[in-house]
This record gives structure tokens, C-alpha cells and sequence, in this order.
């Protein structure tokens, strides 16, 4: 199944900024965009959008489920932090942890935020120190990503300076467990996490070489060190879907053939063309036409952005990538909005928020973005 664009210079995005009544924003813009799923629904239905910005965090949220109005930016002050990663529970609470270099003697630390509601304050960001036992070594770490089991534990995955892995994990009264060295080595930037349905929690970690793989066996289990993959996935392009109950398909950026490939642990590796993307790759599932199907977006080197959607599980019967005719500065971002349309936002040049959305066409149509 294709993804085109759509032909209406508007599309159904959301109304831009500077709407009658609405003073312009003002505020820091942003300089990048949130590792994870940046793009969020809450239980109430509403999407969250995050980005980064000098010396905070940025926030968007549609004023109603399915939108089309946007609030913000909301600017959330993080003094200091470098790299920020969302990772979201069942329980819809958005955990953002993030890479802090304080200045002056103090040494490099992760942090921890909370947004517990939709559209409500992120709570304050609270240590959770460093992996390396010395300042040097602290300095040497690399950006958290965060993935939360079905119990609600916060599990942070992190480069060390010795170019494995270290986990630090929520215990089952609230408390952080020690950080815990998973071993590893030669880590590169870009590990990615998320939690099957049964709340399992995945991890893949490109490497020099070849790439890594942790599962649990159970959800809040010990991670399991499972085969290496001979791959060589791009830094920073690797995302994880669940394709089928406790199935997960990784998607990648190969480095042998600057295309986008996809495997699932036991099988061959399949190439879906449509490369070379810059940045995470962004996966979706969802219905089309009654059909369960994968979305994926791209941005290639020149900032254009690609979509193709398929079959989910079926890539080897043919991927298809179109171009949306969108420019972006960043990595794009998928969800499902309130009334079941796929969701493509992405970052302009000047660091403002773009959003389009699914038409009422068959198949994938997006109409074309808007600047919220």
C-alpha cells in the first residue's frame, strides 16, 4: 500500500500560529528535536509534541483531541542539558531523561523528568548521577534513551565511557536500583528501547560492526544479552515496532548499501530502499482501509521528507517510498491523532513546529503541513 501527499496547499494539520487573538511566540526556538517518540498521545487523547531548546525544553499540545488548534510552545527551563529522550507508560506518563553537563566542577549527570497529564508542568529534573565512577569517566557518556515497562518502571539505557552499556531502573517501591553494567562494547550513538505490550523491554544498540540486542525474557525481568546481529547500522537511524504480539521488527539505516532495511530476531535481513535517511527513522502501526499497516518516515540528507506504508510484516512484497514534498531540519515524528489519522510533525528551518495530517482519501494521503 503507496503514501502520497495530497493536493490541497492546506491539508487538515492544525491552524498556524499568530491565529486573530493570539500574540506571536517570542520565545527560544528549537535547536533539536527529543530522541524517542516525540510525539505523544495522552489518555485523554490529546497529542504532545517536544523539542529541544537552549537551555530547556520545548512543548506543543493540541487544545482538543484530533485538533486541529495547538497550544504553545510551552519553554521548560533544563540548564545545561544536552540530549533529552521521551519514553511513555501504558499508564500515558511521558518520562524524559536527559544528558546534563552542569559546568564548573560539577561533574556530568542523567537526569529525570515527568510530565504526568497531558498539557499540565513538567516536573522538576532530578539526578540520577552517572554510570562513571570519575569525572572523567562521567564525561565520557553518552545520551539516555528510556523505555517504561507495564508496571510503570522507568528503565534508562546509557553508552559508558568504556563503550558498553549500563542500565539504571526503577525498583518496584519507587526507588532507583544502582546503575547495573550490561557489558557490550563498542557502542555507537543511536541505541533505541521500547516495551512490547506485555511491557518486555527492548533494546537495540548499534555497534562497530555489528549491532547488540537486550530483551527481557519477562516484563520487569533481568535484560538478556541475545546473538549480535553482522550488521552495520548508521548511528542514530535505528527504531524498534511491535508487528505482532511480542514480535518486534527493527528498522534501520545499513551502512553497506545506505539504504533502509528491516529485520525481526530469527529471520533475514530485508532491504526497503528509500535511503540514506539523516537521523532516527520514524515507525508507525496502524489501519489503512482495514488493512494493518506500517508507516515509515525518513528524512533524507537534503532535509526532504519520504513516507512509505505496507503491509506490516510484509515488506518483502514490495516497499514504495513517496516524497511528502515536506523540508525538515530533523528527524520527523509519527502517532495516531484522537480520530485514528496518522500524524507527521517535524521541525522547520527556523525551529517551529510543523504538522500534517491523514486526508479522508483512501490509503495514506497526507495533506500538507501547517506551522502550528
Amino acid at each position: 500500500m503507496g503514501a502520497r501527499t495530497g493536493r490541497a496547499g492546506r491539508g487538515r494539520g492544525g491552524a498556524p500560529r499568530g491565529d486573530a487573538g493570539r500574540a506571536p511566540y517570542e520565545g527560544p526556538r528549537a535547536v533539536g528535536v527529543v530522541d524517542g517518540r516525540w510525539l505523544v498521545g495522552g489518555r485523554d487523547g490529546r497529542l504532545t509534541a517536544y523539542a529541544r531548546a537552549d537551555g530547556g525544553l520545548l512543548r506543543w499540545t493540541e487544545e482538543r483531541p484530533g485538533g486541529p488548534e495547538w497550544t504553545g510552545p510551552d519553554f521548560f527551563a533544563a540548564p545545561g542539558v544536552t540530549d533529552v529522550s521521551a519514553g511513555q507508560g501504558a499508564d500515558g506518563y511521558v518520562h524524559l531523561v536527559a544528558r546534563r553537563e552542569p559546568g564548573g566542577a560539577a561533574p556530568v549527570d542523567i537526569v529525570h523528568a515527568v510530565q504526568y497529564q497531558t498539557g499540565r508542568p513538567v516536573t522538576e529534573w532530578r539526578s540520577m548521577g552517572n554510570p562513571g565512577r570519575t569525572p572523567e569517566r562521567a564525561a565520557l557518556v553518552g545520551a539516555p534513551v528510556a523505555a517504561v515497562s507495564a508496571s510503570g518502571r522507568v528503565h534508562v539505557f546509557v553508552r559508558n565511557a568504556g563503550g558498553g552499556v549500563c542500565l539504571r531502573r526503577e525498583a518496584p517501591d519507587g526507588r532507583w536500583e544502582p546503575w547495573r553494567d550490561l557489558r557490550g562494547g563498542g557502542v555507537r550513538a543511536g541505541m533505541t528501547a521500547t516495551a512490547t505490550g506485555s511491557g518486555r523491554i527492548e533494546l537495540f544498540v548499534p555497534g562497530e560492526g555489528s549491532a547488540m540486542h537486550w530483551s527481557q525474557s519477562a516484563p520487569d525481568g533481568e535484560p538478556e544479552r541475545r546473538p549480535n546481529l553482522g550488521v552495520a547500522a548508521a548511528e542514530g537511524s535505528p527504531v524498534v515496532l511491535e508487528t505482532a504480539p511480542e514480535r518486534m521488527t527493527f528498522y534501520w539505516t545499513d551502512l553497506a548499501t545506505d539504504g533502509i532495511v528491516a529485520h525481526r530476531p530469527g529471520s533475514w535481513v530485508i532491504p526497503l530502499g528509500g535511503g540514506p535517511a539523516a537521523g532516527r527513522i520514524a515507525a508507525l502501526r496502524t489501519a489503512l482501509d482495514g488493512y494493518d499497516c506500517t508507516v515509515l518516515a525518513v528524512r533524507d540528507r537534503a532535509g526532504e521528507i519520504s513516507l512509505a506504508a505496507f503491509g506490516t510484516e510484509n515488506e518483502g512484497g514490495g516497499v514504495w517510498w513517496s516524497p511528502t514534498g515536506e523540508r525538515s531540519a530533523h528527524a520527523p515524528a509519527l502517532a495516531r491523532d484522537a480520530h485514528g489519522r496518522v500524524v507527521l510533525a517535524f521541525l522547520d528551518e527556523a525551529g517551529g513546529l510543523r504538522v500534517a495530517r491523514q486526508s479522508d482519501e483512501a490509503g495514506l494521503v497526507m495533506g500538507r503541513s501547517v506551522p502550528v
